[in-house]
């Protein structure tokens, strides 16, 4: 039978007890072997060694290879616990924001519930997704120029960046496998148009800064095949279309018929009220 809690915290020496409450009051989230030295005055060796230690007796958790998080002192199972997987996001992968399917859950676009986090960061991306205490983190690179058009969301005491409404939408148009694929994406905007978050204006100006104007394809494609009723929107995405065909969803391996209208290759059919040819 597994020890609960507060035996396991009445078997700390002293000074170990001491170091775990230093850094329950000073660290916020999870942390690195540096900003421990910090709070413990210790250098940087001797910091990653007692680390190390705390976490195989199982009073931090190692939330990832240099990454621990202070075990909350009532947790039953203090070796099962987990940190908040957006608070592992921001410190794994800053600058980022919360993108894609995790943010349409987030503002209440989707009624699907996702285990993975969609995430945009400005490190460079090796391999995608990237498992972290059990929950797969689907990264995607962008400049850092190009982090924009995200609000402020509070985890833990931590600021987690999450993309706002509209600028869910454009990522979502720019890469169709962010949004969980074009049926889930088309959904998605039925319900942004529908609903309070709804801001033209501000989906057209992020669309122009996100520079790829496949966007424009994609979205007016999918309002007038969905009958969204929104003239000012479809005559900017009609003036503003690129040359040359594109995938409606490129993640489909499948060629599917060409719509000239919108210089879309419709690999995927979407239920629609009828599309203009």
């Amino acid at each position: 039978m597994t020890a609960p809690s507060s035996s396991i915290r009445r078997g700390i020496e002293a000074e170990t007890r001491e170091r775990l409450e230093v850094l329950h009051r000073n660290t916020t989230g999870s942390f690195r072997a540096a900003e421990a030295g910090r709070v413990w005055s210790l250098d940087l060796v001797r910091a990653r060694r007692l680390l190390a230690h705390l976490a195989a007796k199982g009073w931090l958790v190692r939330v990832k290879q240099g990454l621990y998080a202070t075990v909350p002192l009532g947790a039953a199972e203090p070796a099962d616990w987990r940190e908040d997987t957006w608070v592992v996001a921001v410190r794994s992968f800053t600058p980022c924001y919360i993108a894609g399917w995790s943010a349409c859950e987030h503002w209440g676009l989707t009624e699907q519930i996702f285990r993975d986090i969609a995430i945009v960061t400005g490190q460079s991306v090796r391999k995608s997704p990237v498992a972290i205490q059990g929950t797969a983190f689907h990264l995607r690179h962008r400049s850092k120029d190009r982090l924009f058009g995200t609000r402020i969301v509070w985890r833990d005491r931590i600021q987690v960046p999450v993309s706002d409404p509209s600028r869910t939408i454009v990522d979502i148009l720019d890469k169709p496998d962010l949004g969980a694929g074009i049926r889930h994406v088309a959904d998605v905007i039925e319900t942004y148009f529908a609903g309070e978050h709804r801001n033209e204006h501000l989906l057209l100006e992020y669309a122009e800064r996100a520079g790829n104007r496949t966007v424009y394809k994609r979205l007016g494609y999918l309002m007038e095949t969905l009958g969204i009723d929104v003239p000012d929107v479809v005559e900017r995405c009609r003036s503003s279309l690129s040359a040359g065909l594109t995938f409606l969803d490129p993640t489909v391996r499948r060629a599917g018929r060409i719509s000239k209208r919108w210089n879309l290759r419709v690999n995927v059919e979407i239920k629609s009220g009828g599309e203009p040819t």
